[in-house]
C-alpha cells in the first residue's frame, strides 16, 4: 500500500527520509527495495540521496518553508491595532463610524503607502486578534466620569446602606414588544428566501420589571404610555405585602422623577428610596439584559400564531424568567458592568 507523503507531517518525513538513506547509505539495501518497504514512490529517496551526498544528514532534516515576506514589519502591525482598537473610522476623516477590511486597507494605503490585499487584511486583523463584533451603541452625551463614580462610590454606598438597614436594592425599567420584530436569521436554499409563517395583525404591549441580585423578579405588563400616575400604581404593587426597605435603581425616566411618585415614595417615610443612575447608562441597568434576554428568546425566536394574544405571550416569557432565579442573577454579571451579588 502506497503512502501519499503529503498527508504526513514534517517531522514523520523527516524520520522517514534519514530512515530510508542510512538503509541505502550504511546497509547497502537497493533504494527501490527500500522505499517499497516504506510504501513510498519509488523515485523519490534519489533527490535524498543527492542532498545526503552534498551535505550530509543535516540536508535532510526538517525545513517548513517560510512564506513570502509580510508587507508590513511588526511595528507597522502594531500601529495598524493602534489605529483600530478603541477609535472610529471617523476620527480618520472616514464617513462611515464601522471598521470594515476595506476600510483598513484604504487607512493602511493613506498612511503606510502599501497596498494590501482584502485577505491580506483579514489575515493581518486576525494576527492581530481583532476580530468582528456587533458593537454597542453609546450616546455622546455619556459621562465617563459620571459612570466611574457610580461604580466606585455610589453604588458601594447604597450596598452598605442596604446591608445596615435590611433593604433589598432592585433596579427597575420598562421596554415595549411588537408582534412583528425583525426575524433573526435562518437557513435555506440560495435564490429561495425561507418564509415564516406568522400573524398579520400587528399588536404591541408594554412591560415593567425589577430585578436584584439575588435572583428575585417583579413585572408588570399594562398597554399604553408610562406617566406619573401608572408608576405610582406599579410602585404600589411592587411593595405590596413587603416589610423589609427597598433602594430601588432608576433611570431618568420623567415619570420616574414626576412630583406625584416623589409624594407617593415621602409617603412611605422611608420604607422606599428611588436612586438614579448616571444619564445615558442603559448597561449599568442589569434589567436591560432582561428584556435583551426576553425578546431575543422570546417573539423574535417563537413568532406568533394564528390568533394568539401578544400580552399572554410575554406574561409567559417573564413569568418563565422569574421562575428561573439563576437567570435573573446572572443578569447582573452580564457585559461589562459586574454588580455584586452578596
Amino acid at each position: 500500500m502506497k503512502v501519499d507523503g503529503r498527508t504526513l507531517d514534517h517531522k514523520t518525513l523527516e524520520h522517514l527520509r534519514i530512515t530510508a538513506v542510512r538503509r541505502v547509505v550504511e546497509e547497502g539495501e537497493a533504494p527501490s527495495e527500500v522505499m517499497r518497504s516504506m510504501g513510498l514512490c519509488r523515485t523519490s529517496i534519489y533527490p535524498w540521496l543527492r542532498r545526503y551526498e552534498d551535505d550530509g544528514l543535516a540536508a535532510l532534516a526538517e525545513k517548513i518553508a517560510q512564506g513570502r515576506e509580510p508587507k508590513l514589519t511588526d511595528k507597522q502591525q502594531q500601529q495598524v491595532k493602534r489605529w483600530i482598537v478603541g477609535k472610529d473610522p471617523r476620527q480618520y476623516g472616514l464617513d462611515y463610524g464601522l471598521w470594515t477590511r476595506r476600510i483598513v486597507q484604504s487607512l493602511i494605503e493613506r498612511k503606510l503607502g502599501i497596498n494590501l490585499g482584502w485577505t491580506a487584511v483579514g489575515r493581518l486583523l486576525a494576527r492581530l486578534e481583532i476580530t468582528p463584533q456587533k458593537p454597542l451603541r453609546r450616546a455622546y452625551e455619556r459621562d465617563p466620569e459620571r459612570i466611574q463614580q457610580w461604580l466606585d462610590g455610589d453604588y458601594p454606598k447604597l450596598r452598605r446602606r442596604a446591608k445596615k438597614h435590611g433593604a433589598k436594592i432592585y433596579f427597575l425599567d420598562e421596554a415595549g414588544f411588537h408582534s412583528d420584530p425583525v426575524l433573526g436569521r435562518t437557513y435555506g436554499l440560495k435564490g429561495h428566501t425561507p418564509v415564516v409563517a406568522t400573524s398579520g395583525q400587528r399588536q404591541s404591549i408594554n412591560a415593567i420589571s425589577a430585578v436584584n441580585a439575588k435572583g428575585e423578579f417583579w413585572y408588570n405588563v399594562y398597554s399604553g404610555k408610562l406617566n406619573a400616575a401608572r408608576f405610582v400604581e406599579f410602585l404600589q404593587d411592587l411593595m405590596k405585602g413587603r416589610r423589609e426597605r427597598v433602594f430601588l435603581v432608576v433611570d431618568g425616566h420623567p415619570s420616574h422623577k414626576a412630583k406625584r411618585v416623589q409624594a407617593y415614595v415621602k409617603s412611605l417615610a422611608g420604607k422606599l428610596e428611588l436612586h438614579f443612575l448616571p444619564p445615558y447608562a442603559p448597561d449599568l441597568n442589569p434589567d436591560e439584559f432582561v428584556w435583551g434576554y426576553a425578546k431575543t428568546n422570546g417573539v423574535s425566536k417563537k413568532p406568533l400564531q394564528q390568533n394568539e394574544s401578544l400580552k399572554e405571550r410575554v406574561e409567559s416569557d417573564l413569568k418563565a424568567i422569574k421562575r428561573d432565579k439563576k437567570l435573573v442573577r446572572s443578569f447582573f454579571c452580564a457585559k461589562s458592568v459586574v454588580y455584586a451579588r452578596d
